[in-house]
């Protein structure tokens, strides 16, 4: 049984050994060599081989003939065949010998069309590669020309279009390793040129004030000359006409970059260019200064991505210089072109940052400029008030307030808020009116100074007209006398009323421009011209009335001009109304004080008068060498005493020069002059330091009154009614008569009634006088041996004792 399964299995290896390839027959023998019976498959292969054998040889057998036919054929063909190659031979050698120069042809065809191929691709390398070179050749060129932003430009198109296209080459890469740097080129000389700019509109920052302020002060002088052309047709004409004037000046100035790029290149869309239509008529503001490093650097770091730091970069450097610029210099107050010099570099400040706003989309923006004003607003509002504060010269603080007008005109006209400035000018006009005020409190001293104090001589009509045009005359009587005359004030009156009106054309001239209505300025100057009167010239007035060595006959001409200038104050309100255009009787329209100062000025020297007189008198007075010892004279007539005669004579000269003063001046100086008199005399006869007073020494000092009521009943002054002005000595005559006339009993008998013949008589006062001739008749020791003495020594005392007890009674 198992020698059946392993002659199966025998069978079926051969099998497959003889259907199977032979790279495939290792498995196949590796089961064979694997088993038992190897010996075995031995034989049965030996035996099949034989069996195949036998059959190839049988196949051959019947085979052989066919075969032997064909060798047969073959050798009767190889004749031919012999023929053949040599005819084949032959035709090749022929072919090869004519081809020969085909093959030549052939191979140079063959060159030609490799070099076709080589020129073929050289040209298309060649069309990617010289864009590469073209361009980068119009970037050195731009370079060299400072034309940083096209340069920009084209690294852009060469770094992003070109260089991919051209392949791989050495140069592209040299060439992509540049680019980064040329960019830090670009950059960095674009930061220089914009510093190099900051720091020229830094340097010429006044010129371009300078100009802007021309055009500005050009276009308010077009506007007045030609107010009836449209307003638009003349803000045009002037301001090209001004800006040609500009660019004549910024000529000189910033044109140091005047190689970059043209204005084609600088807008790129940054420009604004809403206003196109007009540039045949408006030159730009890049014909003022060259804006091109600015544009040029905008458009450089927006391209590379870095506007925002430029943008910062650029504010924060602005806001540098406009620190430097709203710094004043220490001594700016002293000069005009010092507050020029300062205005000027705001101006053409703010001028450029206005263009700038104008000109580039976002550079700065509204809200910084209006930043930067405000900040300039509150410096220069503080500078001014500090500087001005040192100025006294009324002409600077004039031509400054012109120049702060002209100033706040420029600015305003690009668009800032400058209300500030003007209210700044409302409070230099207080300051203002004070420098006048002190000015011309300087011209009045030197007026008062300069004076004669006498009336003003006139010999010729056109002297008369003259002075008539300096000071409004009105009085007929005086034209008609005829010449030579006198006017009757001084120097000083033509003179003051003349100061007076250049005082008022000078407050004038200070509102002009502030855009005030004719109310305002009337109201204003009527202030200032108050001011003027009621403290300047009021002082001035007391000092001339006031100082040293002054004379009754200056003070009676300084009552005389001030009379004469309080009747020409009518004149003034008419002369303010005139230059204002505002009727005087306006509704809260503020009235001088001329007549009141003028009032003020005369009551004073009235008073000055009435003292100098009084001290004159005191003089005369201390001159007085009374005798109060000296016996009675029986029967003899007195003479009055030489001080008093002096005295009266002074008195008479003296108010023969009253006759042009006010009547009621001269009546209130006589009387009070003689109740100076009366009252000195009375202190001389009371003085404490008087003991004793005989009857003799009564008698001169009564002779002496009577003199003084000589020179009262003479009347020295026009005016008086009857005896007025006798009862400036009442008093003392009534005390003399008593003493005198020894009617103590009337005296006693009738005191205290109102018809009493002694009624000024005080009893305290008799009864001092009592006294001192009581301590004469003591004193007297002969007088005790007289019978007569003796009975008048207690008369004396009887009446004291009267008179005490009168005058206890009466203060009971």
């Amino acid at each position: 049984m198992a020698s059946l399964e392993t002659a199966a299995e025998h069978e079926r290896i051969l099998r497959e050994i003889e259907s199977t390839d032979t790279n495939c027959i290792g498995p196949t023998l590796r089961s064979v060599y694997d088993g038992q019976e190897h010996g075995l498959f031995m034989e049965k292969l030996d035996v099949r081989i034989r069996n195949h054998d036998r059959e190839i040889e049988k196949m051959c057998n019947h085979h052989f003939q066919g075969f032997v036919d064909s060798i047969t054929e073959l050798l009767k063909v190889r004749g031919e065949a012999q023929k053949l190659k040599s005819q084949v031979t032959e035709t090749n050698r022929h072919l090869q010998e004519d081809g020969k120069e085909l093959t030549g042809f052939m191979e140079e065809l063959k060159q030609c069309r490799v070099q076709q191929r080589n020129i073929a691709t050289t040209i298309d390398k060649l069309a990617h590669c010289l864009p590469v070179l073209e361009m980068y050749s119009r970037l050195q060129e731009q370079m060299r020309a400072k034309r940083y932003y096209p340069a920009l430009r084209t690294l852009e198109q060469l770094e992003q279009t070109c260089l991919p296209r051209a392949g791989q080459y050495r140069f592209c890469s040299i060439m992509a390793q540049n680019i980064p740097k040329l960019r830090i080129q670009i950059r960095d000389t674009a930061m220089s040129q914009l510093r190099d700019f900051l720091e020229s509109i830094r340097k010429h920052s006044d010129k371009i004030g300078e100009a802007a302020m021309k055009q500005a002060q050009l276009q308010r002088s077009l506007d007045s000359a030609v107010s009836l052309q449209p307003r638009a047709l003349i803000g045009r004409r002037s301001r090209k006409e001004a800006m040609m004037m500009m660019m004549m000046v910024a000529a000189g100035t910033d044109r140091d970059g005047q190689d970059g790029s043209p204005v084609s290149e600088q807008d790129s869309g940054i420009l604004d260019v809403e206003d196109e239509e007009e540039d045949d008529e408006t030159p730009g503001a890049q014909d003022l200064v060259d804006f091109s490093p600015v544009y040029r650097c905008l458009h450089i770091y927006t391209v590379l991505g870095l506007r925002d730091v430029f943008e910062n970069y650029y504010r924060k450097q602005r806001r540098k210089q406009a620190r430097l610029v709203l710094q004043p210099h220490s001594n700016m107050h002293e000069t005009l072109e010092g507050y020029r010099r300062y205005f000027n570099q705001i101006v053409g400040f703010f001028v450029v940052e206005d263009h700038v706003l104008h000109t580039t989309q976002g550079l700065v923006n509204r809200a910084y400029v209006e930043e930067l004003w405000e900040l300039a607003l509150s410096k220069i509002v503080a500078a001014l008030r500090t500087h001005t504060s040192y100025c006294d010269d009324p002409d600077l603080v004039l031509d400054l307030k012109t120049l702060i007008v002209l100033f706040a005109d420029t600015l305003q006209g690009y668009g800032f808020p400058v209300s500030q400035l003007f209210d700044m000018l409302l409070e230099m006009r207080d300051q203002y009116g004070e420098i006048l005020l002190k000015k011309w409190n300087l011209t009045f001293r030197q007026a008062l100074d300069q004076d004669n104090y006498s009336p003003i001589p006139v010999s010729t009509e056109d002297e008369y007209r003259h002075y008539t045009s300096q000071f409004p005359v009105q009085d007929p009587e005086l034209e008609k006398l005829p010449f030579p005359k006198k006017l009757p004030f001084s120097e000083f009156v033509p003179k003051v009323y003349c100061q007076l009106k250049e005082f008022i054309y000078a407050c004038l001239k200070y509102s002009e421009d502030l855009h005030l209505s004719s109310t305002e300025i009337d109201d204003m100057i009527r202030k200032s011209t108050n001011l003027l009167l009621t403290r300047t010239l009021s002082h001035s007035l007391q000092y001339a009335i006031k100082k040293k060595n002054v004379g009754l006959a200056e003070l009676v001409q300084v009552i005389i001009n001030t009379t004469h200038l309080e009747q020409s104050c009518h004149f003034l309100e008419g002369f303010i109304s005139n230059i204002t255009n505002v009727p005087p009787d306006t509704a809260n329209a503020t009235k001088l004080y001329g007549t009141s100062t003028f009032k003020d000025a005369r009551h004073a020297a009235e008073a000055e008068i009435y003292t100098s007189l009084n001290a004159k008198i005191d003089q005369f007075l201390q001159l007085a060498d009374y005798d109060w010892m000296s016996p009675a004279q029986g029967g003899g007539n007195l003479s009055a005493s030489d001080y008093l005669v002096d005295l009266i004579a002074f008195l008479r000269s003296t108010f023969a020069v009253f006759t042009n003063l006010p009547g009621k001046v001269a009546q209130t100086a006589c009387m009070s002059a003689c109740k100076h008199i009366s009252t000195c005399l009375m202190e001389l006869l009371l003085n404490p330091e008087v003991r004793q007073i005989s009857m003799g020494a009564l008698h001169q000092l009564n002779t002496d009154v009577q003199e003084c009521e000589s020179f009262a009943r003479a009347g020295p002054v026009a005016g008086f009614q009857g005896d007025t002005l006798l009862l400036a000595f009442s008093d003392l005559r009534q005390l003399l008569d008593l003493f005198t006339q020894w009617d103590w009993s009337t005296y006693l008998a009738d005191y205290g009634r109102p018809t009493c013949k002694y009624l000024r008589v005080n009893p305290h006062t008799a009864l001092a006088l009592l006294e001192k001739m009581k301590e004469t008749k003591k004193n007297n020791v002969f007088a005790q041996f007289r019978k007569a003495d003796r009975d008048r020594q207690k008369l004396i005392d009887t009446v004291i004792k009267q008179l005490r007890h009168l005058i206890t009674q009466h203060h009971s």
